[in-house]
């Protein structure tokens, strides 16, 4: 299913009706923008499964990933080209994630 992510954004990257339509969904998120897994699986998700590209929250972040060292691999020059090109990733730097583990490593520090 990740090349269904991959397809996904090729569609999202050229079609903007699909990235005004994946907007007002971010728009009418009733939640935090910062908890970026649950903002994905509200707003962006169910848009791709309506396409008939269904991939979960994992598959973005491994498909974000191979894009994100694509671009390290790059001149500096055909770097900054493709960061001004693109579209910021959905996961990677952006916001926090709910990771329990953290959460519970963090209380047991403050205990």
């Amino acid at each position: 299913m990740l090349d269904n992510a991959v397809t996904f954004f090729e569609r999202y990257r050229n079609d903007e009706s699909l990235r005004e339509r994946v907007r007002r969904a971010v728009d009418a998120y009733p939640g935090s923008l910062e908890i970026r897994e649950a903002l994905v699986e509200a707003a962006l998700l169910p848009i791709a499964r309506e396409l008939g590209l269904d991939f979960t929250v994992a598959e973005l972040r491994a498909f974000e990933t191979r894009v994100k060292m694509s671009r390290l691999n790059k001149s500096d020059e055909e770097y900054f080209a493709s960061i001004e090109d693109e579209e910021g990733f959905w996961l990677l730097d952006n916001g926090w994630e709910y990771d329990e583990e953290i959460l519970r490593a963090g209380e047991e520090w403050r205990a």
